[in-house]
């Protein structure tokens, strides 16, 4: 995706995909009254075993997307993953979220909703299936997802076991 520059005034392409998965509008109370700023939770990822995840705030939406675009870029974890799936079963729990992921046979698809899946679909995982239990806020659904898939561990690639043998020769007892 080219984006546009504006300070440098050139175009920029990133290797990554980016999904705004919420747009909050928050507020504090000071002595005028309230201050209106807007929250965004953007993941990014390559599709290729590379995801993060990004909050940030700003007083209009577009800054605070670019934000945590930006936040996400600079905090990606590394996915290990086995054929189009993940290594194996896993239960988190994450604050109040508790998430099941499971592996899943080819051409099962994604079965997730909401912040997992944009979670799962940017970080390169083809056939996964998940269960949220407990809380549905989503930057903890978001937070809970991402230690799960940076929890595991890639399965080792063993090499046939090499035995050197020593030719006897006239060998006489």
């Amino acid at each position: 995706m080219a984006r546009d520059d504006r300070r440098s005034g050139r175009t920029t392409d990133s290797e990554f995909e980016e999904r705004v998965v919420a747009v909050d509008r928050v507020s504090r109370v000071q002595k005028g009254g309230r201050r209106i700023r807007f929250r965004a939770l953007v993941v990014s990822g390559d599709k290729k075993g590379r995801v993060g995840m990004g909050v940030a705030k700003a007083a209009d939406v577009a800054t605070a997307v670019q934000k945590a675009k930006h936040q996400a870029e600079r905090h990606m974890i590394t996915v290990p993953i086995t054929g189009d799936t993940i290594p194996h079963e896993s239960i988190i729990r994450f604050s109040g979220v508790r998430l099941m992921l499971k592996p899943a046979s080819p051409g099962t698809s994604i079965i997730a909703g909401g912040a997992v899946r944009a979670v799962v679909e940017l970080s390169g995982v083809k056939n996964i299936l998940t269960k949220s239990l407990g809380s549905a806020n989503k930057i903890n659904m978001c937070k809970a997802t991402l230690l799960g898939l940076s929890n595991f561990k890639a399965k080792p690639v063993y090499a046939p076991k090499v035995i050197k043998t020593e030719k006897v020769e006239n060998a006489v007892a």
